[in-house]
Order: C-alpha cells, then sequence, then structure tokens
C-alpha cells in the first residue's frame, strides 16, 4: 500500500508541471547533409556535413523551441516564443572538429507580445516582415541552393525588433517592424550616435489566397548601424557612412496547384556599405532576381531554380578588369533537386547547384543529400 501511495504521489509531482504548462508546446527542426563542393576560390575540393566551414552555402538552420500563449479573454491572448539555433555537426573553421568540442548554442526568433481580432504585436528577436514577405517562395530553404546563399537575396533576423501583424483580410495582410537603436550596430562596436526607435524599419505587404501569392516589402537600414561612434562623429573619416542601406522586393507564386509551384523574385539594394559587394568600393546597388518551379507527385518533388545577380558601383577611371568585374560583373545561379516525404514530417532530399560569377575566384558548384524532420 505505502508502495502504491508512493508512486502515485511521484506521478502527480511529474503531472503537475506539466498540466500547468498545457499551453506550451515544444517544437525543432533537425537538417542533416551530407555534402561536397569544389570551390574555386579557396581551393577546397572535398566533403563535409551541413555546410559551412570552406563550403559555400546558407545553415541548416537547426533550432529547438517551446512556444504557447494565455488567454486573456475578451478574444485577447498573450503570446510568447523563445528559440535557440543548435549546430548538430562542426560548421565552422575554427578546428575543432577532431576535439569533439561542444560548439555554440545561438539565439533564434525569440519575444513576448499580444494577439487579438486587431492583430498581433510582439517585442524581441525577430525575422523582419521583408524576410518574411518571401519565405514561402524558396523551395530550397536551409540547403545548399538556398537563395540567401546563391541568389544572394539579404534577409535579416532583428535584435531589438518591434513588430505588428494585421489579422487576415480576404488573403492580404500588412506588416511592419522597426529596430530601436540603443546604440547598437551591424557588428561595428557601440555608436551612441545609433539612438531612434526606428534606426532600421521594415514593412511588407503579402497577399496569399488559395494558389496564388504575392508580396511587396521594402527595408531600410540607417548608416548609423554601420559605424562605431568616433566614425559616426567624424564626417572626414574615409569610413564614414553617409547613406542608409535600403532594398525593396517583389515576389509572385502559384504554390502547389495541381502539384505545380511557380515563384519569381525580384529585388533592389541600394547604397550597400563598405566591402560588403566589394572591399574598394562604396554606395554600391545590387539587382538580382530568381526563378523556383516544383512539380509534386505522390510523395515526391522534382524542383529547379535559376537566378542572376548584376552589380553596379563607381567605377575608379583607368580600373582593371578584376576590379571592374567586382564593382559592375554578372552572376548567376542554378540549382536542381528531388524531395522525397518519408512521411509528414520527415523528408529527404538530393540536389546539385552551381554558381559563376565574373568576379575572379568565386565559382562554385557542389551536391548535397539530406534528411530533414521536423517536431
Amino acid at each position: 500500500m505505502k508502495k502504491k501511495l508512493l508512486t502515485l504521489a511521484v506521478a502527480a509531482t511529474m503531472v503537475a508541471p506539466v498540466a500547468a504548462t498545457a499551453d506550451a508546446i515544444l517544437y525543432g527542426k533537425l537538417h542533416m547533409s551530407i555534402d561536397w563542393a569544389d570551390v574555386e576560390g579557396t581551393g577546397f575540393k572535398g566533403w563535409g556535413l551541413n555546410g559551412r566551414g570552406a563550403i559555400p552555402g546558407e545553415s541548416r538552420a537547426n533550432r529547438i523551441g517551446v512556444k504557447g500563449s494565455e488567454d486573456l479573454g475578451n478574444g485577447l491572448k498573450a503570446i510568447y516564443q523563445v528559440e535557440f539555433g543548435i549546430r548538430m555537426t562542426e560548421e565552422s573553421t575554427r578546428g575543432n572538429a577532431a576535439s569533439g568540442a561542444d560548439d555554440s548554442i545561438t539565439m533564434r526568433n525569440s519575444f513576448a507580445g499580444l494577439t487579438g481580432d486587431w492583430g498581433t504585436f510582439v517585442v524581441g528577436r525577430n525575422d523582419t516582415p521583408y524576410k518574411n514577405s518571401t519565405a514561402k517562395l524558396d523551395l530550397f530553404s536551409d540547403t545548399m541552393a538556398d537563395y540567401n546563399g546563391t541568389a544572394k537575396f539579404d534577409d535579416i533576423r532583428a535584435d531589438n525588433a518591434i513588430a505588428y501583424v494585421s489579422p487576415n483580410l480576404s488573403g492580404f495582410q500588412l506588416a511592419g517592424a522597426v529596430h530601436a537603436g540603443g546604440a547598437s550596430t551591424a557588428g561595428y562596436g557601440e555608436n551612441l550616435n545609433s539612438d531612434t526607435l526606428a534606426e532600421a524599419y521594415s514593412i511588407a505587404g503579402i497577399y496569399s489566397n488559395g494558389p496564388f501569392y504575392a508580396s511587396l516589402a521594402y527595408e531600410s537600414l540607417s548608416n548609423e548601424l554601420f559605424m562605431n561612434t568616433a566614425v559616426s562623429s567624424n564626417r572626414l573619416s574615409p569610413s564614414y557612412v553617409a547613406d542608409d542601406y535600403t532594398k525593396w522586393r517583389v515576389g509572385l507564386g502559384m504554390l502547389d496547384w495541381n502539384g505545380f509551384t511557380l515563384a519569381g523574385i525580384y529585388e533592389e539594394q541600394s547604397d550597400l556599405p563598405r566591402g560588403q559587394i566589394s572591399p574598394a568600393t562604396t554606395n554600391d546597388s545590387l539587382k538580382l532576381w530568381q526563378i523556383q518551379a516544383g512539380y509534386s507527385f505522390g510523395n515526391n518533388m522534382i524542383k529547379a531554380m535559376y537566378g542572376n545577380g548584376n552589380r553596379d558601383g563607381r567605377v575608379p577611371p583607368g580600373a582593371p578588369k578584376n576590379v571592374r568585374d567586382a564593382i559592375d560583373g554578372d552572376y548567376y545561379t542554378w540549382a536542381v533537386a528531388f524531395d522525397h516525404n518519408l512521411s509528414k514530417r520527415t523528408k529527404a532530399y538530393i540536389l546539385y547547384t552551381q554558381t559563376n560569377d565574373d568576379l575572379p575566384n568565386t565559382d562554385w558548384d557542389g551536391f548535397s543529400i539530406g534528411m530533414i524532420h521536423n517536431f
């Protein structure tokens, strides 16, 4: 009898915390890939896991998080999310693969806020509306052929973000976000002149109704985010950044229409900070586009993409060809892939991708075999 009572007591202590947090949801994404790449610039030609290191492309974006809500009455809810980025393999060039050293955990979208019939308001770290505007249009997301790492679209997850998303009105939604300065910069040290509530801002309009999808987005990052205090206070400094970095993007898609998916994205980036295109130039711009297509049949999908970019900057008089190519050259990229859904939550894939650039020593190609599990 005493053993039975003890067992019931232990069970009660284990169930009580679960009941108290019944609205909390544990979720995540585990993505592993075996990669091969031939990278002209570094001379690397070989194998790796999960990209990164000497292998180009984007992170596999493995993550784990918890999210939930509390009903506050009258249609109002408090919402929250805390998400961590995790590395399943050694994904850098720090040389700790053989040591088995622990790799770092990073913060991803993490916020608290309110939601109701009037929309959703959150504060914290978040993907910008600009980034979210075309997230559904990338069939190669988080793989070696991700459109950020190949076509060079510029997506941001913003710290110090205050964001609002409108309710869905017959398929149409508006979203906006601002980044509060707080003396923070984009990796340039402290800048006391980065002090406004909207040191950066992002807006997007999205229409999604059945297979039809369209979006238009604009984002601006203040020049103060690319300087420290000393440079910002000295307009004569050679590192002074005079203009805000701005970009706009339009996306169109026909998604899963009788198995067919077709998507196109166009983006213009203006007044890129020094070194983002070429170390020797400022006030560069970049125009880029990409089309993607896929066809689903049974548990399978075949898909392909093609993208192109055109750099436009100030070419110094008499500059040699390699400098002109770095400032005004073009590049193109393409990929093909085959996906097989093992279940509703698990997918395996194989892909090949290639990037060619007028800029010397930047061409690369590779293939990847991977599996993705969502929980």
